[in-house]
């Protein structure tokens, strides 16, 4: 797995594939240590390719051969092919007729750590195959422009494997001897080889239907393992409400007649959309009200519509090659965002994904992995399943929607569900559909997605009462880039609002077209000067330069009507109160909190708005990771003191306040998910969070009897939390109870082991040294790594960014020894050290030294070797 000067792979160099495969049909005999794989491929020499005759060359890798076969009647020796470590290469195949390879190989699904291609999840066997991992399954065309139908035969012990799953429809079965059994699954759509699946174990499912628009009926399965059957009703009821908003909102029925859902304990992501069959994490497949949060509800559900809405934005038209990733990514995460915010608070979910942008991809879009949504260059493209691609990605989809409008954007939709069914298409391809089906020309918009970075735009206002006018010159700029300088004017949707003095509209909400370096807009017939209320909605990703008041943002605050906006105002407050407050630390003043931000959260509860879990995010502050962002030279001692100091003294002027809100919302409503449950249940727990401050023995006593009283796990986490993050004299009591409680919940004790890791408390990190000897914890599961590797080195600014450099040995110690086992978890582990210089010099020559330990280690994985090398260069 050596990765010594690995290979760029560059978008300027693709060319179309030699070669198309007609037909797959595979036939899989399981077992763990050694399951045989017969491949027989029809393939073509592809038409468009501009090349004389050529050699064919396929992918694989981990694969132990065994035999070759051309035409059914020609058995290869090995003098007829050359294999390598990572390919099998024929020369000699018809070049003007379809021809039939037939490959058999073994491989060992025990042994595959690294969780792609077909590996072994608590006896379960399973596949991983985007984004290249069908090629460590059998030799293949593995690119997503070679297209396919597929046939799949698995074969396995009745016992041990009485469940055999593939994409598709279900057309054969019967017994063998010796207590085998056989299924063979027919998929009827093309597809490319990223979209094949197999799951064979001792499962037991859930079923359920769904009647189309053209009143078909599909069958709807959900496969878990037994003792989890109970946790399936919400993931199905969420399959349910996304084939009917898919239906509603785009028009676009499901084309098979089976629908199959699995949850497996060991992914390296979220979920796969594999034609027919998902497979998931068991994260966003499994809850019931006593083990999963109102949170891991939502997540749950935006989860199965994602991957539900691939079926046609990634499924049945595909990304021609993987630095398309964004076209199906960035447009499905457009559209289950949409869906969420349809079945939830749209105001709670355009925050919250705002919120997630700017403290984790803006972090990207500024360090030595920044890249545009359609990358130009990659060694491993598995590093490029980024919050850029994803998010961003949703954003500029987004940005398209807000331009041409809805109708327009789902005119947009149906020409290039038209034009492009059954196709692997390009970026360009998407933004030619909405270019035509609107009339409009989207030439400068196509730079975003071939320009990294975050935007800043600059704000500058002007009225003149004399001629009633205000004018608004707005300036954007793009910072530099590894590999990009001297950036061009984006073309950026900037919505914004006028506010009068009494907080009523002052005209029409409007949305300005910035797509110059420098450009001003003038707004007539004002009265008097409004207040700007400017990127309403977040209308664009991009950073705003735009000095205002502390007033000018409470009255934004109490009077903004856009959700969005009054929310934004209220961060911008906190901000500049704390970032004043972190420079009188450096400047060795006295702390005093500013009352304007006391008066601001008053004025806040007393409108009380209806929406609970909107006002929780009105009175929350920016964390600290949205603020270290905001600084050149991040402090995370001035930022957690600053802080801290804000949330005390909030706590101690508003306690009346806090606490009339905790008793009025303090209910028993454990199995309710309705929009109101879970907004008392949201606001409830913010107020004892604050409370909890306090360390008051009354508080004390109302957080310790929250956690043992509790139902469900929103309250009873959350109770836990407040009890964790301050000294609370049953702390140790009320750990060790809820592990025993919930021991033999795997997702459960995730959320154990992710509150340890991110309590500010002064032990942290040696608990989290304990932890990682725990009998709980398993480095080869990524959601045990994730709950307390990452959670600690991502989530805990404070302890992972220690003076004494220990936190950034422990993580290097981690991605070591990952490496080898698994080395997408591994490269993606460490991003919390690839922003080293944003740090002071002492602790840019700590994580330096970690980072060049890492990448001498032997065998190098080309995963970890990219993140590294980039972000030391």
């Amino acid at each position: 797995m050596t990765a010594i000067n690995p290979p760029t792979i560059l978008l300027k160099d693709y060319t179309v594939p030699d070669y198309l495969i007609q037909s797959v049909d595979l036939k899989f005999t399981l077992a763990e240590e050694h399951t045989q794989v017969i491949s027989r491929l029809t393939l073509i020499r592809n038409p468009d390719s501009q090349t004389g005759d050529v050699a064919l060359v396929l992918a694989g890798e981990n694969l132990i051969l065994t035999r070759v076969v051309l035409n059914d009647d020609n058995e290869l020796s090995a003098q007829d092919y050359q294999q390598t470590e990572e390919s099998l290469t024929i020369a000699n195949v018809p070049q003007h007729r379809s021809f039939v390879l037939t490959i058999e190989n073994t491989i060992n699904p025990k042994a595959n750590t690294a969780l792609e291609g077909l590996y072994l999840s608590n006896g379960m066997l399973c596949t991983q195959c985007e984004a290249e991992g069908f090629r460590k399954i059998t030799y293949f065309l593995d690119r997503p422009d070679v297209m396919a139908k597929f046939t799949t035969t698995l074969v396995g012990d009745r016992d041990r494997y009485p469940v055999l799953l593939s994409n598709g429809n279900k057309i054969a079965e019967g017994d063998l001897a010796n207590n085998q059994h056989w299924v063979t699954w027919e998929d009827p759509f093309n597809k490319p080889c990223y979209l094949f699946a197999l799951v064979a174990g001792q499962l037991e499912c859930i079923e359920d239907e769904f009647i189309t628009l053209s009143n078909r009926r599909i069958s709807l399965q959900i496969f878990v393992e037994a003792h989890d059957l109970d946790k399936c009703a919400h993931a199905m009821q969420s399959l349910k409400n996304s084939m009917l908003w898919d239906e509603q909102v785009y028009g676009r029925e499901y084309d098979l007649d089976l629908y199959m859902i699995v949850a497996v304990g060991h992914f390296n992501m979220g979920a796969m959309e594999n034609k027919g069959l998902n497979v998931f994490n068991t994260k966003f497949v499994l809850a019931r009200p006593d083990t999963a949060t109102d949170s891991d509800y939502e997540h749950i559900e935006g989860v199965i519509g994602h991957e539900y809405f691939h079926n046609w934005t990634g499924n049945r038209i595909t990304c021609r090659d993987w630095f398309q990733l964004s076209l199906k990514e960035g447009f499905t995460v457009f559209r289950d965002q949409e869906f969420t915010g349809d079945r939830t608070s749209k105001a709670v979910k355009r925050i919250e994904d705002v919120n997630m942008l700017r403290t984790r991809q803006f972090a990207e879009d500024a360090g030595p992995m920044a890249h545009p949504i359609r990358p130009e260059a990659y060694i491993e493209i598995n590093n490029f399943y980024t919050l850029t691609v994803y998010e961003k990605g949703a954003e500029v989809v987004r940005m398209i929607h807000t331009l041409v409008g809805a109708e327009g954007f789902r005119k947009g939709s149906d020409l290039y569900f038209e034009r492009h069914d059954g196709q692997a298409v390009t970026c360009d391809d998407f933004v030619n559909a909405m270019e035509a089906a609107n009339n409009i020309d989207l030439t400068q918009f196509r730079r975003w997605y071939e320009q990294a970075g975050t935007p800043v735009i600059s704000v500058q206002q002007a009225y003149d009462a004399d001629s009633k006018t205000l004018n608004l010159t707005l300036s954007q700029h793009c910072p530099d880039t590894p590999g990009q300088t001297n950036k061009e004017p984006l073309h950026i949707p900037v919505t914004v609002g006028l506010l009068n003095p009494d907080g009523s509209p002052a005209g029409a909400e409007v949305i300005l077209q910035l797509t110059e370096a420098t450009q001003s807009f003038s707004f007539e017939a004002l009265a008097q000067r409004p207040i700007i209320s400017i990127l309403r909605g977040f209308s664009a990703p991009v950073k705003l330069a735009f000095e205002r008041s502390l007033e000018e943002l409470a009255f934004l605050l109490s009077h903004d009507s856009d959700t969005f906006n009054r929310w934004e105002a209220g961060q911008q407050l906190a901000s500049q109160i704390i970032f004043n407050l972190i420079e009188d630390i450096h400047q060795g003043r006295s702390l005093v909190l500013n009352p304007i931000l006391i008066l601001a959260f008053k004025q806040i509860m007393a409108q009380a708005p209806a929406d609970l879990s909107y006002l929780s995010l009105l009175l929350s502050l920016p964390s600290e990771t949205y603020l270290a962002e905001q600084m050149s030279v991040i402090d995370v001692i001035a930022i957690h003191q600053a802080r801290e100091f804000v949330i005390n003294g909030l706590t101690e002027q508003l306690q009346v306040q806090f606490k009339a809100l905790y008793k009025a919302h303090h209910l028993d409503e454990s199995g309710l998910f309705n929009a109101d449950a879970i907004g008392r249940r949201r606001i409830k727990n913010t107020c004892l969070a604050y409370l909890g401050r306090l360390e008051l023995a009354e508080y004390q006593h109302w957080a310790q009897q929250q956690f043992t009283s509790a139902k469900n796990m929103t309250d009873q986490i959350s109770a836990l939390a407040v009890i964790v993050n301050n000294s609370h004299p049953a702390k140790q009591q009320c750990l060790t109870d809820f592990y025993q409680q919930w021991q033999a919940e795997a997702l459960v004790i995730d959320k154990w082991f992710a509150l340890q890791a991110t309590s500010p408390q002064t032990d942290t990190f040696a608990n989290v040294q304990a932890l990682m000897q725990h009998p709980a914890f398993d480095i080869s599961n990524p959601n045990r790594v994730r709950a307390l590797i990452g959670a600690f080195s991502q989530a805990n600014p404070l302890h992972f960014h220690a003076e004494n450099g220990q936190g950034y040995q422990y993580l290097a110690d981690q991605i070591i020894s990952l490496n080898s086992l698994n080395p997408q978890v591994a490269s993606r582990m460490l991003s919390a050290l690839t922003t080293w210089r944003r740090y002071d010099v002492p602790r840019q020559e700590l994580i330096k030294a970690q980072l060049k330990r890492i990448i001498s280690t032997e065998a190098v994985s080309r995963d970890v070797y990219e993140v590294a090398s980039k972000s030391l260069a």
